[in-house]
């Protein structure tokens, strides 16, 4: 795992932007994964721009996304789907017949159909490079804690702690989903290339236990210690609880 640190959450898009351009341009047919949140939001504006500026071109690549609520359609501005659409996918060009996005339809079998984006994944040759951000509780998509590191696309429960970092996102009147679909770890390690992205201090702790803890099904994102390409895009506050030095140099620049 390689930790990268750089002096704000602006500097994190950038750098992340710069990865995923230069992977995009050594291969125009790259298979994308999509994380929704908060944390990418920049990153996928910087993409944007520079696909509508420098003519970084998204039309030949394929797109999946990691998680969605159950329980919503497919036009609920709540969702991810419609976040994803909304802040990169209608943005550059991707044809609609590659991208491909966890939402189970209203009566359909949700197990089914998580099987069905796995075999999905398959067909389009695996994913070369997936963006993850990371939870306060270190869960990685809906990978909550106790999540089996071999664990595939499926149903969950989301936790207490995890509906309460979603509260702000929904209405004072509606209740925060109890249930989703994601992908599961296994799923994610078996893409090439991990790009994790964290800002801000109430990442820290979950930073922490990531990249110096014990792997552990306690904390889901340590299982990418795993993988033999990850990479870790930190802002000086999610890193202020890392203690190795090594850690804490500036970071590479292309």
């Amino acid at each position: 795992m390689r930790v990268e640190i750089e002096m704000d959450a602006a500097a994190v898009a950038c750098r992340a932007a710069d990865l995923v351009s230069a992977a995009l341009r050594s291969n125009p047919h790259m298979v994308l994964g999509l994380a929704a949140g908060a944390t990418p939001l920049a990153l996928y504006a910087e993409l944007a721009r520079r696909n509508a500026q420098d003519g970084l071109d998204f039309s030949r690549a394929t797109l999946f996304d990691l998680d969605e609520y159950l329980g919503l359609t497919e036009e609920d501005p709540r969702g991810f789907r419609q976040g994803l659409r909304a802040a990169f996918i209608n943005k550059v060009g991707t044809s609609p017949g590659r991208v491909h996005l966890l939402g189970v339809a209203d009566g359909e079998d949700p197990t089914a159909h998580c099987t069905a984006y796995e075999e999905t994944i398959l067909r389009a040759g695996g994913i070369d490079l997936q963006i993850l951000g990371i939870g306060v509780n270190a869960h990685i998509a809906f990978n909550e804690p106790g999540s089996a590191h071999d664990s595939r696309t499926r149903p969950v429960t989301l936790s207490s702690t995890t509906r309460s970092a979603l509260r702000p996102h929904f209405s004072c009147g509606d209740e925060v989903p109890r249930v989703a679909v994601t992908m599961g770890i296994g799923t994610i390690l078996e893409a090439r290339r991990l790009l994790l992205l964290a800002t801000g201090l109430d990442k820290a702790r979950a930073v922490t236990a990531t990249v110096e803890g014990p792997v552990t099904e306690a904390v889901p994102a340590s299982a990418l210690r795993h993988h033999p390409d990850a990479t870790i895009l930190l802002d000086r506050a999610a890193a202020s609880g890392l203690v190795c030095s090594d850690t804490k140099l500036p970071s590479p620049r292309a």
